[in-house]
C-alpha cells in the first residue's frame, strides 16, 4: 500500500518530516539501513570529553603542555588519516596515540599507548547518549517486521562496544563496518555487503538514514534507497547530488509515518 504524501494531511506531517524530493512516495520499507555516528547519538561531546581525559593522562604522565598535545594529537591524526586513506583504520584512536608518541620523541611504550586509548574510549561511552525516539522508533519498525541494519565506518570492535553501550545488541538484522571491506562509505563495498547479508537487491525497496550528505546520502542514493538526513535545528539541508529525499531533527519525526 502507497502512502502516497499528497493523501496525507500535509500540515501534520510538515511537522514531522520535511519532504526534499517531492517525486517521492514512501511506503513501507523492506529495511531501514542507520548509520551510527552522529545519527543515533551526538558524537561531538563524547569525542571531546574523551580527548581531554587523554590530555589530562598525558599532562600527569609526561608533564606536557595542553596547548602541544592538541597540536600533536592533530598532527597524528591528520598522518595517519593520510597514510591509510578512507579506511576504518584510518579512524583509530590507537594508532593517533601512537603516532603522538613518536612525533613527541618518545620512547615507544606499548602499555602507556594502550592505557591512553582505553581511557579515550570509556570516557567516549560514559559520556554518549542515545537521541530521543530512538528506541521507540526501533520498537515500531520490529511490530512491523521491517528489517534494521546499522552500516557504519571505523572498526568493528569499537562499533558493537557502542551498540552493546546503547543496549542496542539486539536491535539490528544486520551490522556492517568499514573494516569488513576495506574502505569507508560511501564505497559501494560496504553496501553491497549490507544486501548481501540480508539478501536483498538494490531494487529492493529500502530507506537510508544518516547524517553525513557525503556518506550515508550519496551510499543510500546509490543502492536506490529513499534517503532521510538527520539535522541539526535550524540548520539547511544538503543541496545538489547529496539532497536527501527527506531531512529530520528528532526521531519522533520519523515514528509520525508508522
Amino acid at each position: 500500500m502507497l502512502f502516497a504524501l499528497k493523501n496525507l494531511n500535509y500540515g501534520y506531517l510538515i511537522k514531522m518530516l520535511k519532504q526534499i524530493n517531492f517525486s517521492i512516495n514512501l511506503k513501507k520499507p523492506e529495511v531501514i539501513i542507520f548509520d551510527a555516528d552522529n545519527t543515533l547519538y551526538s558524537y561531538e561531546l563524547p569525542n571531546l570529553k574523551a580527548e581531554n581525559a587523554v590530555k589530562l593522562f598525558v599532562e600527569k604522565k609526561f608533564r606536557i603542555d595542553s596547548n602541544l598535545f592538541y597540536l600533536t594529537y592533530r598532527k597524528a591524526k591528520k598522518e595517519i588519516k593520510a597514510q591509510l586513506g578512507k579506511t576504518a583504520s584510518s579512524h583509530s584512536r590507537l594508532l593517533y596515540f601512537q603516532r603522538l608518541f613518536e612525533i613527541l620523541g618518545f620512547k615507544v611504550n606499548l602499555k602507556i599507548i594502550l592505557e591512553m586509548e582505553e581511557i579515550f574510549w570509556r570516557t567516549y561511552l560514559k559520556n554518549a547518549f542515545l537521541y530521543p525516539g530512538i528506541r521507540e522508533l526501533l520498537a515500531d519498525i520490529k511490530k512491523r517486521e521491517i528489517s534494521t541494519a546499522i552500516v557504519t565506518d571505523l572498526t568493528s570492535n569499537i562499533q558493537m562496544r557502542k551498540l552493546i553501550h546503547f543496549n542496542l545488541q539486539d536491535a539490528f538484522d544486520a551490522f556492517v563496518t568499514s573494516e569488513e571491506v576495506g574502505a569507508d562509505k560511501p564505497n559501494p563495498k560496504i553496501f553491497k555487503l549490507l544486501l548481501k547479508k540480508l539478501d536483498l537487491t538494490k531494487k529492493s525497496y529500502m530507506w537510508m538514514v544518516g547524517d553525513n550528505p557525503k556518506t550515508d546520502i550519496i551510499g543510500g542514493k546509490n543502492i536506490g534507497a529513499v534517503t532521510f538526513q538527520r539535522i541539526e535545528e535550524n540548520n539547511k539541508e544538503s543541496k545538489g547530488k547529496y539532497r536527501p529525499d527527506f531531512t529530520f531533527t528528532d526521531f519522533n519525526d520519523i515514528r509520525g509515518f508508522f
